[in-house]
């Protein structure tokens, strides 16, 4: 994490990656979770699931050749 910052109201970090530079991402989509204050999280922490992510990334493989081919005819 190169650092954390807040773009449009909401906590996002900024990530570097070896070969795709660097990112921003939800502060709330990692295991950092909603920053606390005294001790108390604001929010429940929502983690980051890289195998759901997965899962989404080959569906929405799978259905973008149908979503092409249903418009070609529009």
């Amino acid at each position: 994490m190169l650092k954390a910052r807040c773009v449009a109201g909401t906590e996002t970090l900024l990530l570097r990656d070896t070969e795709r530079g660097s990112f921003s991402i939800a502060r709330e989509w990692t295991d950092w979770g909603a920053r606390s204050v005294d001790g108390e999280a604001i929010a429940p922490a929502c983690y980051f699931d890289l195998g759901m992510l997965l899962e989404l990334v080959t569906l929405i493989n799978q259905l973008a050749p149908s979503m092409k081919s249903s418009n070609k005819g529009a």
